[in-house]
This record gives C-alpha cells, structure tokens and sequence, in this order.
C-alpha cells in the first residue's frame, strides 16, 4: 500500500514568510519517510466547507514546480484540476511541463470544477454541471492527444485545437498517468472507464468504496475496459494520527478491496504530521498488499 500526502492548506504556521520553507521542509521529509506521491488541490480560494476562505491558498501548478527542484522520488499531481480552470491545450503543456522538469514524475489528476465562490470571485465562467463534464471530456481526450505523436487539431463541442503541437513530449511513457477524481456513479466513474489510469475516490469507509468500485466495474464492463488496468486510489478521510489502529483497519480493509494508494491530509502542523505518520504509520502499512 503506497501513502500519499495530500497538502491541503498553506495555514500553518501562520505567517506568509514560513509556507515557502514549511512546505519544502514537508516536502522534504515526506520524501525521505517514504510517501509514494506528493498533491495539492486545485483551489485558489480555501474551502468553505473545510475553513475559511480567506486563508491562505497557493496556485497549484506553480507549488509543484518549487516541490519538483526539492524531491526526486515522489510522484508529483493536483488532487484535483479543475476542468474550467485551465484551456485544456495549455493544461497538457503545464502538465508536461512539470513531468520533464521532475523527471517524469507527473500526474495528471482532474476532475469537474465545482466551487462556484472561487470561479464567481475570479471571474472564472460558471456552467451548468451536464457542460462541466462535457468539457471534462473533452480535456481528457486533448489532453491524451497532445500527451501522444498526433499533432493534428481536435474539433470538439467545446474545444477546437487547429494544432496540437506538444514539444518536448513527457519524460513519462506512455504518458502521465491520468487520475480522474470523484465518485459520481453516471458521470464521473464513467470517465475512469473510458479515459482514465486511476480513479481517487473518497475514503468515507471500505463499504462506500466497494460500492463505488462495483460502479466502476460495471462502467468497465459495459465499455469494454480492463477494469485491473485502472489503479485505485483513496483519499481518507479518517484522520490517521487520531486512531493509528483504526485508521491501519480501514487501510487494510480498502486494500482488499483493490485499492493500492491512500493519501492523508494534516490535521496539524505539516512537518510534525509528516514525521509522526512517518513513525507510527508508515511502517504498519508495509505488509498491506
């Protein structure tokens, strides 16, 4: 079972001047405890629901840039892209950005935008929810396109390319992995199906999980998709530090289940979170298949 960090606020400590050095120092000892994969979100506002939006939040890509020059293991992605954020041709060129400067660490995990605040305050276009995941596949299918040799345009509902030149290509053959995130049973794991190399689900409890993987299976069956071939991934939301044995349980429950990476979340200073999982986590989930 690979552990991920998924660093998800930039408040602690409070000061602006120390994120710099706290999110290296992090990144730094995640890598060297042995964490799999290093993600942020895709917000610009914090979220409401999680803490106040007017609390620190960092662009994503440019984060992963600064945490490409300090690592040289992990693998490196947002949790995940907002599909209206970005052009889809110049997301692929961001992401193959941060692969050929990590050294083929990439991935590219995306989803449907949906925090309405962030993209009304910013001025980001707000559509209906059906156009949100019309647009996902469309960046999906671009997004596989311009990863590959075929530089010819792409003519969408959405989207029209006249060329989809991507120079240099990922170091990342065939190409970054593409992680759909989202457990959304008509739309979202549908996608997985068709486009994706991973699904991230929410770690809400192995039950839930295995519902949603039945879904999927089912979506891979129905489109003719090697449902094996598709990795599965969980974002927990137990908190790992306040129960380690119920947390280790749940682990081992959602690796029976299939799923081969989880990714926690600090509830506290991240430096302190990232050496004490490292202590009394990690070394638990070693034997977990």
């Amino acid at each position: 079972m690979k552990l991920g960090l998924h660093y998800w606020t930039f408040s602690t400590p409070a000061d602006p001047a120390a994120i710099a050095p706290t999110l290296a120092e992090t990144a730094t000892l995640a890598e060297q405890a042995g964490f799999a994969s290093f993600t942020v979100m895709d917000h610009y506002f914090q979220m409401e629901a999680q803490a106040p939006a007017e609390e620190p939040m960092l662009e994503a890509y440019t984060t992963l840039g600064y945490v490409a020059a300090l690592t040289r293991r992990m693998t490196l992605g947002v949790l995940v892209t907002g599909v209206m954020y970005r052009h889809p041709g110049l997301l692929a060129k961001i992401v193959t950005t941060l692969d050929v400067l990590s050294g083929g660490r990439a991935r590219l995990g995306i989803g449907a935008s949906w925090y309405e605040r962030e993209q009304r305050g910013l001025g980001v276009p707000v559509v209906p929810v059906a156009e949100r995941f019309e647009r996902l596949e469309e960046t999906l299918r671009i997004c596989r396109q311009m990863f590959g040799d075929d530089n010819g345009p792409f003519e969408g509902r959405h989207y029209r390319l006249a060329e989809t030149l991507n120079s240099p290509q990922p170091l990342r053959r065939p190409h970054p992995p593409i992680m759909i995130g989202g457990g959304g049973e008509r739309k979202t794991l549908l996608l997985v199906a068709r486009y994706a190399d991973a699904c991230n689900l929410f770690g809400s409890s192995p039950d839930d999980v295995a519902h949603k993987l039945d879904v999927l299976r089912g979506h891979c069956a129905a489109e003719g998709r090697d449902y094996d071939a598709i990795e599965k991934t969980a974002i927990m939301m137990r908190p790992p530090l306040a129960d380690v044995d119920a947390f280790v349980a749940d682990v081992a429950a959602y690796a029976a289940l299939g799923v081969t990476e989880v990714q926690v979340m600090p509830d506290r200073h991240p430096v302190e979170f990232s050496r004490r999982v490292a202590d009394e986590v990690l070394p638990r989930l070693a034997d977990l298949g």
